[in-house]
């Protein structure tokens, strides 16, 4: 299959099957007269990389993943990456949690002072 075609049956970017051609990391994608061929085992990298992009891995983050993945014995290093992201969305979760807090207070004096005056 193509890159035209690949990018639109799997809704996969134009610029994310673009960096993988780049990264040379697709032994098995094929050019026939000029035209990358991509086959099940690229799709299935792909498909890693469209999920990395998902969970906040920047491209080089992504990149280093996919090289990794080619590698031997690699398992506890992208493990390290994945609990890094995996501690920075949680961070970024009780951030959120402690404004909704701070929010939910305020609603709260609101409404405290309202319900003294008759609601107006």
């Amino acid at each position: 299959m193509t890159i035209q075609q690949a990018s639109e049956r799997y809704q996969i970017p134009m610029n994310v099957l673009r960096e993988y051609e780049s990264w040379g990391l697709c032994g098995a994608v094929k050019k026939v007269m000029g035209a990358w061929q991509y086959d099940d085992s690229d799709l299935e990298r792909l498909s890693v990389i469209m999920t990395l992009h998902d969970i906040g891995f920047c491209t080089e983050e992504v990149e280093t993943y996919m090289r990794l993945l080619e590698g031997k014995a690699t398992g506890a290093e992208r493990l390290r990456m994945q609990e890094k992201k995996r501690a920075a969305a949680l961070d970024e979760i009780h951030f959120k949690e402690r404004q909704l807090q701070r929010l939910d207070y305020l609603r709260h004096e609101i409404r405290k002072t309202q319900k003294g005056t008759g609601g107006k």
